[in-house]
């Protein structure tokens, strides 16, 4: 058996290939991926940013020396 971790979508479409090509050259063997928690998966700035400019908490996003100096420095869209 082989276990593999998947931290994000890029790290399935890797693991999915080699899972397949494994499997062709070793019937027998059994692969499962795991996926990782919340606290070591990757969330984009842009997406931070967006649900704080919404109001949205982000404090379990960010590290707590992050947050204080982008927080103010957020605006609103301006809306047509």
């Amino acid at each position: 058996m082989i276990v593999r971790g998947l931290r994000v979508i890029s790290d399935f479409e890797l693991e999915f290939q080699m899972a397949l090509t494994n499997k062709k050259l070793a019937p027998e063997m059994e692969f499962v991926c795991l996926m990782t928690s919340q606290e070591y998966a990757f969330i984009s700035a842009s997406n931070v940013k967006e649900i704080a400019m919404l109001g949205g908490c982000v404090a379990d996003m960010v590290p707590p020396t992050s947050r204080r100096p982008w927080r103010p420095s957020l605006r609103k869209p301006a809306t047509a």
